[in-house]
């Protein structure tokens, strides 16, 4: 067997845990901090991972990000590797196995999950919106229905609202288009219900036959190192 690489001095070490409050079958999610600056291109070769253009901010998301997508395959299949990048960006999953792979402001995290317990899920990551910007973009992330939700709330609950529906909007995307394999944008989704930890989201477009205007998804959120963590998982 071939010896596992030593961790790359860009990352923290890598952390399995669960921060939502409820459990998915069958999925384990990886975590690890990193540092631009501390970035060593061999670490691709070492690890295996195709080293992509860009400037090290960039690379050194993309190498963390599919670092912890290796270690959570090991972790639900057995065999560890790396998910390939598809023309459209989105990585490729192996045969038997749904995943995930989100990263910003120096945190990275996959979760992978076997495709007989999940047919599909999405993990992402915010840092909390200052209340100007996230006043500013309101309009584009939310639907009126959503807009109407903030209305009584105080500044910091309203950049709160905002931000998670963002991350939500963004997971969504994330477990739905490899099913439904069409972009779609924030007006196509609102978020109904948020409390301690669940939301619930429901769909404003037809996407497929499936997937149409009124069917309704469950979400999970957290907050991880000052962070705002949103995922949803659609059960097989």
């Amino acid at each position: 067997m071939t010896p596992t690489p030593p961790l790359p001095a860009c990352c923290t070490p890598l952390l399995d845990h669960w921060p939502f409050p409820e459990a998915v079958a069958g999925a384990r999610l990886l975590s690890t901090g990193f540092d631009p600056a501390r970035l060593d291109p061999e670490d691709f070769a070492r690890w295996g991972i195709p080293q992509p253009r860009g400037v090290s901010k960039r690379q050194a998301e993309y190498l963390a990000g599919r670092l912890c997508a290796h270690q959570a395959l090991r972790c639900v299949t057995g065999r560890p590797g790396v998910p390939a990048t598809a023309e459209d960006r989105s990585p490729v999953w192996p045969a038997g196995v749904v995943g995930s792979i989100t990263h910003g402001a120096g945190w990275a995290a996959a979760v992978v999950a076997s495709n007989t317990a999940c047919r599909g899920i999405g993990l992402d990551v915010e840092r909390l919106l200052a209340a100007t910007r996230a006043e500013r973009l309101a309009g584009e992330i939310l639907v009126p229905d959503e807009l109407a939700q903030l209305n009584g709330l105080d500044e910091a609950s309203r950049a709160e609202r905002i931000t998670l529906a963002f991350s939500f909007k963004e997971s969504l995307f994330k477990a739905l288009y490899p099913m439904v394999r069409q972009r779609f944008y924030f007006e196509a989704a609102q978020v109904t219900e948020l409390a301690e930890g669940h939301a619930r989201l429901r769909l404003l477009a037809d996407l497929t036959p499936e997937w149409r205007t009124g069917v309704e998804l469950r979400g999970q959120y957290a907050e991880v190192d000052g962070r705002l963590l949103t995922l949803v998982s659609i059960p097989a």
